[in-house]
């Protein structure tokens, strides 16, 4: 056998690569640091598994270390350079982290005292292990689908770390979420230039959430509002418009609420807003609750016709339709014509303030809060178990806020003009009958 042909049964090996080492050099002595990395350029090149992502981390690493070693110079002077003018004098080093890449990573603290005192704390070093780093970095993780258990994988590979598992996760979460809830539920509202609010509620994991969207002048839609609630009745929706009004919402402003036929819900809104509060009845819980009342071979004929006549441009031809359909309906079953007269005027409402079309169409029904809601349970799906309440209005809350980047302004806000129009003659003819 010749010395060049390998031994029959064995493999070769591949190297492994080398350490990627790097070291900091002051450039001036002043603010200025270059960060140089010794560089395994074959391994580099060969695209060997794991170094590019090894480079990126040691290299955030040395940078961190270069700014550390920075304030101990301002504190205790260059190493192995005594001078009496220093107000503290280096003590050793601690085993400790920093957080990078969403986990931490070991990192040895330096220990700087006063010369006749007491230890003194390093910012920066705590700047690096401000509990906001990891909390940010779970928090987008969990936003964009990753679960508790699955976090560890998504953010390994950049450098070694701990205090990933999913109970750590699980409490950072908590934090970032309690925290978000409660800046959600503080925002000041006095700045919105506010037309109409929708309210709705939404059952979420065994909880009753009623929430507010509003709509402004130019379109734009604003989550104002969650509140928690084991019913939807009279004094949770009290107190989710008192908050309302708390935060900014002018009470004697003229505000158009479309509401989904809660009794409760009219209750407080003119308990707060005023008895003469326009209410427009969601048409699509409206149809819903008369269907309920009829056989399935009677549901196309009469969805058709509840359409065709909240359709019809003017009020008159509307309500008169719909007094037809309700003698049509005594015939077939007098609760669902029963339904129908309940806050038949209500579901016309925006006929009456002349909206346009493309207007009313938007604002004819709450489902723009269970659009949002639909991609709140997207955002939730990985949960398994939902143990206490604030966990709800937590996930809810946070997930909400995400929900609302997305948001595009109302359909047929170009009309948004006239509905004030229709507001302001309201207003008017409600002074001619004081």
């Amino acid at each position: 056998m010749s010395k060049g042909t390998a031994k029959s049964g064995t493999r070769s090996r591949r190297k492994p690569p080398k350490q990627l080492k790097g070291q900091v050099r002051r450039v001036d002595g002043g603010e200025n640091a270059t960060v140089q990395l010794t560089l395994p350029i074959k391994e580099l090149l060969a695209g060997v598994s794991g170094a590019i992502e090894s480079l990126a981390g040691e290299a955030g690493l040395l940078i961190m270390k270069s700014l550390i070693d920075e304030e101990v110079e301002q504190l205790a002077g260059q190493r192995s350079k005594h001078d009496q003018g220093d107000k503290a004098v280096r003590w050793g080093a601690e085993e400790s982290y920093v957080l990078l890449g969403g986990k931490k990573v070991p990192m040895r603290r330096p220990r700087v005292r006063e010369r006749q005192g007491s230890e003194l704390p390093l910012e920066r070093f705590r700047l690096f292990q401000r509990p906001a780093l990891m909390e940010g970095s779970v928090a987008k993780e969990v936003i964009c689908g990753v679960s508790m258990r699955d976090y560890e994988r998504a953010v390994d590979g950049l450098c070694d770390g701990y205090g990933i598992q999913r109970s750590s996760v699980s409490r950072h979460w908590k934090a970032v979420s309690a925290a978000r809830l409660a800046e959600f539920l503080e925002r000041p509202l006095r700045e919105l230039d506010l037309v109409a609010v929708l309210i709705d509620g939404i059952e979420f994991h065994e909880q009753l959430l009623v929430v507010a969207m509003g709509i402004d002048s130019q379109g734009k839609k604003e989550i104002l509002g969650l509140w928690q609630g084991a019913t939807e009745n009279s004094e949770v929706c009290r107190g989710l418009l008192d908050d309302l009004v708390r935060r900014g919402v002018d009470s004697q402003k003229k505000l158009l609420f479309v509401l989904d036929g809660s009794k409760a819900l009219q209750k407080a809104v003119r308990q707060v807003f005023g008895k003469d509060s326009l209410i427009q009845r969601c048409q699509v819980h409206k149809a819903r609750n008369i269907l309920e009342h009829l056989p399935p071979s009677h549901h196309r004929s009469i969805r058709m016709r509840l359409r065709a006549a909240w359709g019809m441009k003017s009020y008159e031809e509307a309500k008169s339709e719909l007094v037809r359909l309700v003698r049509h309906l005594k015939d077939l079953n007098p609760s669902a014509a029963r339904s129908l007269e309940e806050g038949l005027e209500e579901t016309l409402t925006l006929h009456q303030l002349d909206v346009p079309d493309a207007l009313r169409r938007s604002l004819k029904t709450t489902n723009p809060i269970e659009s949002c809601f639909s991609a709140t349970r997207k955002y939730c799906r990985n949960v398994k178990r939902w143990r206490k309440g604030d966990m709800a209005m937590r996930w809810a809350g946070t997930m909400l806020l995400e929900a609302q980047k997305r948001f595009r302004r109302l359909k047929g806000h170009r009309a948004m003009p006239k509905l004030l129009l229709g507001l302001g003659r309201s207003i008017e003819s409600q002074k001619a009958l004081a």
